[in-house]
């Protein structure tokens, strides 16, 4: 997993209840009505990132997810978004194909249902969504677990 420095919108949720699912329909869409991708200076590309980070202890407890594009650098962040640097880890790469929110969700249910052997650092995760994420029917979505 290569360093990152983000730039975008956050929130703090949890996958209890389904409260996660509302959570980040709320980010998603702020991100995309008030166009929050235009207003990230330095971008390296158009690709979007969620990042998963701030665990207050596994998948079971309390995040920070962050929506935003990937930049050079972060001597300039926007007053209504924030900036986020992730170092280098370790990490192991699943890909979520086909309609988007339910790839993503089943395979997010497969990470989760296999934690213990991940051997996660939960320092943080990330999803890429490219080119290939452009067809919300068909797409491809990277996903990367920091592990040990």
């Amino acid at each position: 997993m290569k360093a990152l420095k983000i730039i975008g919108i956050e929130t703090r949720t949890s996958n209890e209840n389904g409260v996660a699912i509302e959570d980040l329909g709320k980010l998603w869409g702020q991100f995309f009505s008030e166009h929050i991708a235009s207003k990230i200076p330095n971008k390296i590309s158009d690709n979007i990132y969620a990042v998963y980070t701030d665990y207050e202890s596994d998948y079971k407890g309390k995040y920070t997810t962050i929506i935003g594009c990937e930049v050079d650098k972060l001597d300039h962040i926007p007053a209504e978004l924030i900036g986020r640097a992730f170092d280098v880890q370790k990490s192991e790469k699943f890909v979520a194909k086909g309609e988007i929110h339910k790839a993503v969700g089943e395979t997010w249910g497969e990470i989760w249902a296999k934690d213990k052997e991940l051997n996660r650092t939960y320092l943080h995760d990330y999803e890429v969504y490219g080119e290939k994420a452009q067809d919300p029917n068909n797409a491809e979505i990277e996903i990367f677990i920091g592990i040990k």
